[in-house]
């Protein structure tokens, strides 16, 4: 072999070296949706991807949930039919659910090889629990308002798309910044992102790339990155990884009864935009925890004032069905959507169809966890049958328990 024939290779064994663990990544992502594994790669994400976090643990005083006997209802009303509750469930390839109505599981199922000690991966559910976060610290005076700039916090913010933008407008989906969160488009924003961070761009220099397009605060846009840059302000407040004040504030007090973790990028930061992991149990019990203004078991752990603006809409453009104010036919509050008509309920939503869904009304928690396939192309469908299907649910509670 010639002198110039080993250079080649020593090049091409170097190449792979550095190159091959980006190519596997983006091979796990782009399969990661695929029909007949999703239900699979949502519960063993720790094994597809290598970043995950330390485990946020289970709490030093699991709390287990009284169970009482409760059938769900055989159908439920959309679009002005008369559908099957079981044929809806298993279309949207249900992995989990859980109904809570008090306090009380009334219901608890699984399917796809999911089972109780599943850590199925929450997606943009992740969102409302950092917006949870974002109002302990500020109860707790480490941040000092939520009108305040991101710059203000983050120096290294300064100069880009997200330097002026306040906390609340963040909170809100309302910064300006341009995004495209289109799953189907492959040039969009949210799968640059996603391919970029397999490729192990840091989170915090993504979102530094990102700029304005409108004035922050007139129109309600769903920019999911505007959340990382609240994790990055959060972790700049406590000193800590978003996942330790997550267990010190929530997990531990409300009683976790399994750990979790987060994907993280290649630096260790949190995806804290859709990348916690937990079981549907620990799921429900956050519900609850937004059912009872933010007190668990006589313990204000979020304030209550911060529960109640997370799902009340105080614009004009955040309200559901806002028209041209707004790229989302539901309404938004802080990291929490407002289905509207009526404005009672709301609910945490992630991709592939993940809901921590809260009716006050009728004292009833849904959580879900779910593999849909089909998401990307009936995304709004989706969404809308979800909601119909829940309030189905909790109308019946409310004949039968109320």
């Amino acid at each position: 072999m010639t002198k110039f024939s080993i250079f080649i290779l020593a090049f091409l064994i170097l190449g792979l070296a550095i190159y091959s663990p980006h190519i596997l990544r983006l091979y796990k992502l782009a399969n990661l949706y695929n029909e007949k594994t999703i239900a699979q790669n949502f519960i063993n994400i720790d094994k597809i991807f290598k970043n995950t976090s330390s485990p946020i643990p289970a709490s030093d005083n699991p709390y287990i949930f009284e169970k009482k006997e409760f059938s769900l209802p055989k159908q439920y009303t959309f679009e002005g039919e008369e559908l099957s509750l079981s044929d809806g469930l298993a279309h949207f390839h249900t992995d989990g659910l859980i109904v809570l109505h008090n306090g009380n599981m009334l219901y608890e199922n699984y399917w796809n090889g999911n089972a109780i000690d599943s850590k199925h991966i929450s997606f943009s559910v992740a969102k409302s629990y950092l917006s949870a976060l974002i109002g302990i610290a500020v109860e707790e005076g480490l941040i000092d308002n939520i009108d305040d700039e991101v710059s203000k916090y983050l120096n290294d913010f300064k100069n880009t798309g997200y330097e002026k933008v306040t906390i609340k407008n963040l909170l809100q989906m309302s910064s300006g910044i341009e995004f495209n969160e289109d799953y189907l488009d492959p040039n969009s924003d949210i799968n640059k992102f996603g391919r970029a961070t397999a490729r192990g761009k840091p989170f915090r220099d993504f979102a530094k790339s990102l700029k304005s397009g409108k004035e922050q605060g007139t129109f309600n846009h769903y920019v999911s990155l505007d959340t990382q840059v609240l994790a990055f302000i959060l972790e700049s407040v406590t000193k800590m990884p978003v996942r330790e004040f997550l267990y010190k504030r929530i997990w531990n007090k409300i009683g976790a009864e399994s750990d979790a973790y987060y994907i993280t990028d290649t630096s260790g930061v949190d995806m804290a935009l859709g990348g916690l992991n937990a079981t549907l149990r620990d799921y429900a019990k956050f519900g609850q925890l937004y059912l009872n203004n933010g007190n668990w078991l006589g313990e204000q752990i979020i304030p209550e004032a911060w529960v109640k603006s997370s799902h009340t809409p105080d614009s004009p453009h955040l309200m559901p069905d806002a028209g041209e104010l707004s790229s989302n036919e539901w309404g938004y509050g802080y990291q929490w959507w407002v289905p509207g008509n009526p404005m009672d309920d709301y609910t945490a939503h992630g991709i592939f169809n993940q809901f921590i869904y809260v009716d006050p009304k009728s004292r009833v928690v849904i959580a879900k966890t779910s593999s849909n396939h089909r998401f990307r192309s009936e995304k709004e469908y989706s969404k809308a049958a979800h909601i119909a299907m829940f309030r189905a649910i909790a109308n019946d509670i409310k004949k039968e328990f109320n």
